[in-house]
């Protein structure tokens, strides 16, 4: 009789687990993600970071932002990069859209001269 009462609990949980495990399950990334590029979380405040000098004249800087990495924001520190004569660096920038929010990445555009 106690072998029975043992293994009945054991067979009913080993079931359950099997039924489970069947069941479809949405990766954390589907609960945060509306679509291609837009997520449901607004990107923390920025990090303020200090300079360090710039390694050469005409140096830009880049400020660090969030990047959206797997299901989580991720932040991507500023640095110094070489100049683009006739360029100028647009920063990233998360932007809203809709119930969401989409990381526009930064870019050197093209200066306009007049």
């Amino acid at each position: 009789m106690f072998r029975k009462q043992t293994l009945l609990p054991l067979i009913c949980a080993t079931a359950l687990g099997a039924s489970l495990s069947l069941a479809p399950v949405e990766p954390a990334a589907a609960q945060v993600r509306i679509s291609a590029g837009i997520v449901l979380t607004a990107p923390p405040a920025p990090i303020v970071e200090t300079r360090i000098a710039a390694p050469g004249p005409g140096f830009v800087w880049i400020d660090g932002y969030w990047n959206w990495v797997g299901a989580r924001h991720v932040w991507v520190p500023g640095r110094w990069v070489p100049p683009r004569r006739g360029y100028v660096w647009v920063p990233h920038a998360w932007v809203r859209e809709g119930r969401g929010w989409r990381l526009h990445e930064g870019y050197w555009r093209r200066e306009h001269r007049r």
